[in-house]
């Protein structure tokens, strides 16, 4: 039995970037869904059975924001997320809203592609071994091979960066970790964008995980991060 093709969503209004995309990734051996508008995205991501979205921010009739908010309400599905704002603040939110990374217009259709490879690679690698991490007494837990994590029980929304960033630092436990370092090891290519990316991912994981009783991820100023020893 032939093995099925991940599919790809790619959803942008700009004709001409969408076929070369859809080139590019066929080449790769990706099944490619394409949108102009983020109504057709959202059609598109309800009926078919999708594992990566290209999207651009930029959409007419919905924006790429309000769809990837729509889908983050019911997937953690991996979103890279396109944009012509280069302002630091328009990237920034992108992470925010859901994205798991960005690049910005005009950009090369290869780095797109090793981008969309690596994010997948990362996201369904399922041979990890099973193991279960505890932290705080059990309150929190994480899945290394179901790629879970819960809090006091409660399953809890990771983008499949955020579980990486996460996964990483637990697991090394008082290292720290250099900004470049996490890029490496998370983004799995030679990252040639914002650096501070790793800063938005590490926000909206601490908000997460984290309450007022109980931080995991410290700040080490002018270096990194590292995961506290308990």
């Amino acid at each position: 039995m032939q093995e099925s093709k991940m599919q790809i969503l790619v959803v942008d209004d700009e004709e001409q970037i969408v076929n070369v995309i859809e080139l590019y990734l066929k080449k790769e051996g990706y099944k490619v869904h394409t949108a102009s508008d983020g109504h057709q995205a959202l059609e598109i991501f309800n009926r078919e059975n999708i594992d990566f979205i290209v999207l651009d921010l930029m959409l007419p009739e919905i924006s790429g924001e309000d769809v990837c908010k729509i889908i983050r309400l019911e997937s953690q599905i991996p979103i890279l997320m396109l944009t012509a704002k280069v302002e630091e603040w328009d990237r920034v939110n992108g992470l925010n809203i859901g994205a798991d990374d960005y690049l910005v217009k005009p950009f090369s259709v290869k780095e797109l592609v090793a981008r969309v490879k690596a994010i997948l690679r990362r996201s369904s690698d399922r041979s990890i071994k099973a193991e279960i991490i505890e932290f705080n007494n059990g309150k929190l837990t994480m899945d290394i091979s179901k790629r879970e994590v819960k809090k006091e029980g409660k399953l809890i929304d990771l983008t499949p960066t955020e579980f990486d960033i996460l996964s990483i630092m637990s697991q090394n436990r008082g290292r720290v970790f250099s900004r470049e370092k996490l890029i490496e090891k998370v983004l799995g290519y030679d990252y040639e964008g914002y650096d501070r990316v790793i800063d938005t991912h590490i926000k909206n994981l601490r908000h997460k995980i984290e309450d007022q009783s109980q931080q995991f991820i410290k700040t080490v100023y002018r270096i990194g991060y590292k995961f506290l020893e308990e």
